[in-house]
C-alpha cells in the first residue's frame, strides 16, 4: 500500500465526502457537514492514495464514553484493495474504550458484526409528500425552536441521545436554510423537528414527539418548507407507532440501515423517536 496515507479531513474534503455519500444514495443534508465539524473537528478521516482522496470515515467522540462511526466509504475504483479496512481500523482506534454506534447499510452489516457490532433496531427511510389532514384539534402550540431557551432544548434532546451534544445541536438547528420547530404544551417541550435541504427530498431529523399526534403535526408543518412538500425521514422500527404513522401518511419505505452498537444499546426514549437525527452521526 505504498502511497496510501490517512489524515484528518480538510474543509474541501468534507464537501467531497458529502458528494460521495450522495452518490451512495444516502442523501445527507446539503449543509450537514458544518454541524458535523462542530461536533468533533478531529473526527473525520480521509485516506489518500498518491495524494488523491479515495476513502473516508467519521469517528466522532461524544462526551467521555460514546462514539459514532459514519461516512465509511471507499471509492469504487479502490474497493477490495485493503484501503478501506485500514481507514476502518484508524477510526475504531480513535474511539477505543467507548461504546460505539453506527448505522450500517445492508451490504456491510456482516462485516460490522465481525468487528463486534450487534444490531439494536433498523432505521427505515420513508419518503413522500405527507397526505391527509389532522383529524382532531391540536392541544399544543408549534413554535420556532430558536425562541426557546437553548438549555431546555438541549435537555430535551438528551432524552433521545446517549451523550450531551450541545455544540452540534446548536449548529444543527440553526444553520441557514433549516427550520426547527418545537411542540409546546403548558410550557413543556412535547416534540422537536428539524428540516434541511437535501438532494431530491428534504430531510427531517430529528423528529421527537410525545405521541403520534404531535409527530404528525410537526411533520406536516415542516413539510411546508420542502419543495413540493417532498420529505424523507429515517424511522426506527423499534418505535412501531412511528412506522405505522408514516405509512398512514403516505410515505413509502425506500432505504434501510441497521443501528448497531459494540455493547448494550444505550437507554434512551425510543418510543419518542419518530425520526433519527442523522445516519452519519447518530
Amino acid at each position: 500500500m505504498t502511497g496510501f496515507e490517512i489524515a484528518g479531513a480538510s474543509a474541501a474534503d468534507m464537501e467531497l465526502i458529502r458528494g460521495w455519500a450522495d452518490e451512495e444514495g444516502w442523501n445527507p443534508g446539503d449543509s450537514d457537514r458544518f454541524a458535523f465539524a462542530v461536533a468533533d473537528p478531529e473526527g473525520f478521516l480521509v485516506g489518500r492514495l498518491d495524494g488523491e482522496p479515495v476513502a473516508s470515515i467519521s469517528a466522532v467522540r461524544y462526551g467521555a464514553g460514546f462514539g459514532f462511526i459514519g461516512f465509511y466509504i471507499a471509492r469504487p475504483a479502490v474497493r477490495g484493495q485493503g484501503y478501506g479496512i485500514r481507514l476502518w481500523h484508524a477510526g475504531m482506534e480513535r474511539l477505543h474504550g467507548r461504546l460505539i454506534g453506527l448505522d450500517g447499510v445492508v451490504a456491510q452489516q456482516d462485516n460490522y458484526r465481525k468487528s463486534g457490532f450487534r444490531s439494536a433496531w433498523n432505521n427505515i427511510r420513508h419518503e413522500g409528500v405527507p397526505q391527509g389532514r389532522d383529524g382532531a384539534a391540536e392541544d399544543f402550540d408549534v413554535v420556532d425552536a430558536a425562541t426557546l431557551p437553548f438549555g431546555q432544548l438541549a435537555a430535551y434532546d438528551r432524552r433521545f441521545f446517549p451523550a450531551p451534544r450541545d455544540a452540534f445541536l446548536s449548529a444543527w438547528t440553526a444553520l441557514p436554510g433549516r427550520t426547527a420547530l418545537a411542540a409546546v404544551r403548558d410550557g413543556r417541550i412535547e416534540g422537536l423537528g428539524v428540516i434541511r435541504p437535501g438532494s431530491g427530498s428534504s430531510r427531517i431529523g430529528p423528529l421527537y414527539a410525545s405521541g403520534p399526534g404531535v409527530a404528525a403535526g410537526l411533520l406536516r408543518r415542516l413539510a411546508r418548507y420542502a419543495p413540493e412538500g417532498l420529505v424523507s425521514v429515517d424511522v426506527p422500527d423499534a418505535n412501531p407507532g412511528a412506522v405505522e404513522l408514516f405509512t398512514g401518511l403516505g410515505l413509502a419505505p425506500t432505504f434501510e440501515t441497521a443501528r448497531m452498537y459494540t455493547g448494550p444499546a444505550p437507554e434512551i426514549d425510543l418510543a419518542g423517536i419518530y425520526a433519527v437525527t442523522s445516519l452519519e452521526l447518530g
